[in-house]
């Protein structure tokens, strides 16, 4: 397992776990995007879908998400456009 995947498994763990303040849980969820990888993508869309979490918290991962999406660190993203423009 590499650096970033640890890290981004145990922001995730973070983002998820209710023993956790509200406030400690939306600060690793905000950490999540810093990664910028597809799996990041995927975990914070994960915790969108997680029902346990409260809609802000929800809210703030989908948003999370859309910036992940819109930034151009993402490598695979950017490849899919390039490829539709060949």
């Amino acid at each position: 397992m590499t650096e970033e995947t640890e890290q981004l498994q145990k922001l995730i763990g973070i983002a998820t776990d209710l023993s956790i303040s509200s406030e400690l849980r939306a600060h690793a969820i905000t950490q999540v995007t810093r990664v910028g990888t597809h799996e990041a993508l995927v975990a914070l869309l994960d915790i969108v879908a997680n029902e346990a979490l409260t809609w802000e918290e929800r809210m703030l991962a989908l948003k999370q998400s859309e910036r992940i999406l819109k930034s151009g660190r993402q490598g695979w993203w950017y490849s899919l456009r390039v490829r539709r423009r060949s």
